[in-house]
């Protein structure tokens, strides 16, 4: 499969919006992501409310984006991410073959019983794709370009770099990228602005940043100031601006990487 806009997540559960729990899936998957050549455009936050989880996939079902969701897909009462994508999409939850036979074979291996209850956790949006578990084989799912699974770490990680690896490869590090800062000291960047803007301009595929600091005990106020994209314009375009930050009067150093 392939996708021609950028790529999303959505972490759910009130147990993070509470702050009964401290999210680790933002970090990880922004690094999953990079070891491949590819950056997180966007990230939402979102409790267990099956009307605004409905609403926010449509939208971004609606899009052409890539989305990873992590949370809500078991069978408890306070899950309702599958209800909701089911919902967004227009389609029912169907039990899934596949998926059902996981569950059965988990279920004999730890010697419950299997129930309706258990087999819900399998019943996804018709037309979904399972997505492997490693940890204890019960599937998460795919519809289209969005990708669901378990809130559980352990769980989320691998499944997300599966279907990454085996759904998105023609995607890996198709736009190589380079980066390269400056520290400005006392800098200000209503000053700076005019500068960023003509970098821009000037080097098509680079883009600028500043990250304004109001200093430390040790630091002492300063703006990041650096260039990323077409690792060829980089050097280039540092050096413009090393030439022009030194002609608007202030003094920098080079970030350490």
């Amino acid at each position: 499969m392939s996708a021609t806009g950028g790529i999303g997540v959505l972490i759910i559960g009130d147990e993070i919006t509470r702050g009964k729990r401290q999210d680790k899936h933002f970090p990880q998957i922004v690094d999953i992501l990079a070891a491949r050549g590819l950056v997180l455009d966007w990230a939402m936050y979102l409790g267990d409310d099956r009307q605004r989880l409905t609403d926010t996939l449509r939208r971004t079902l609606a899009s052409d984006d890539i989305v990873f969701s992590c949370g809500g897909i078991g069978n408890t009462p306070d899950d309702h991410t599958r209800q909701a994508a089911a919902a967004a999409a227009g389609v029912e939850l169907e039990l899934h073959p596949e998926a059902e036979r996981l569950i059965r074979e988990r279920f004999v291996e730890i010697k419950r019983e299997v129930t309706e209850d258990s087999l819900g956790m399998g019943r996804f949006p018709a037309g979904s794709r399972i997505i492997p578990n490693p940890f204890n084989r019960i599937a998460g799912f795919s519809y289209g370009h969005h990708h669901f699974v378990p809130g559980f770490p352990q769980m989320a990680w691998p499944m997300i770099e599966w279907v990454l690896d085996t759904q998105y490869a023609e995607r890996f590090n198709r736009q190589p990228t380079a980066e390269a800062a400056i520290l400005v000291w006392e800098g200000i960047e209503s000053v700076l602005t005019p500068l960023m803007r003509r970098i821009e301009a000037d080097y098509p595929g680079i883009k600028v940043f500043s990250l304004p600091s109001l200093g430390t005990p040790d630091v002492r106020r300063h703006i990041e100031l650096g260039v990323r994209g077409v690792p060829e314009k980089v050097p280039t375009a540092m050096a413009d601006i090393r030439l022009a930050v030194a002609a608007l009067g202030y003094s920098f150093d080079e970030k350490a990487d």
